[in-house]
């Protein structure tokens, strides 16, 4: 018995045209996970670049002043459309900056957490030192760590917003702030503040600590 292959082939082929249609949705699958897959590849790797942007500004943070740090935090929601005042000092009640933005006064407290979760005691003391002065405003504590559990359970339901190291570099890129690149030795010669380098948008800068109160700068 002779084996007729052509017809053999001819059959294979009539059986794969009967599939068309599953082939070619076989093969859009494949393409829309490859799709997906390139994606996401995109995504972490951005994620990763921000990730390791977000983690050098904090770093910039926490080497400032607790003072230094105020002044900045003056400097941020100033961007953000605020009047601001720092307040900050001996006997400052647990304020560190007032902003006002339409009338309306908002309460704001900076602490310069490193390796320490700010605890539920630090949010209790600064809520009870505004309760009385809100009047449609909130409060905003903002830390460049995190804030324990307890702290953030505390929070719910109080006019607190509580701005943690993530919430801050959110803040940064709202306002399109750079953090400070770092403090120096230098004083300035207005008001004898400390000089904190900074970059702008037209490169790096010594500015006053003191800022806004003192406006002074100079190239780095």
């Amino acid at each position: 018995m002779q084996f007729d292959t052509s017809h053999l082939l001819i059959g294979i082929l009539k059986g794969m045209w009967a599939f068309k249609k599953l082939w070619l949705l076989a093969g859009g699958v494949f393409l829309l996970a490859l799709a997906l897959q390139v994606v996401t590849d995109l995504l972490n790797r951005k994620s990763r670049i921000r990730w390791f942007f977000s983690k050098k500004k904090i770093l910039d943070l926490q080497r400032l002043t607790p003072s230094e740090f105020e002044s900045y935090t003056a400097e941020l929601f100033r961007s953000l459309g605020y009047k601001t005042r720092v307040v900050g000092g001996v006997g400052d009640g647990g304020i560190d900056v007032e902003a006002e933005k339409d009338g309306v006064v908002h309460y704001i407290q900076c602490k310069k957490f490193i390796t320490r979760q700010v605890p539920v005691g630090a949010v209790r003391d600064f809520y009870g030192a505004i309760a009385d002065k809100l009047n449609g405003g909130k409060g905003y504590f903002i830390t460049t760590n995190i804030f324990t559990l307890d702290a953030e359970k505390f929070a719910e339901g109080k006019p607190i917003e509580l701005v943690d190291r993530f919430k801050l570099m959110d803040y940064l890129r709202l306002a399109k702030v750079d953090a400070p690149v770092g403090t120096t030795s230098s004083v300035c010669p207005k008001c004898g503040g400390r000089l904190v380098e900074r970059s702008g948008k037209f490169g790096r800068f010594l500015g006053c600590c003191n800022y806004p109160k003192c406006s002074y700068t100079v190239k780095a």
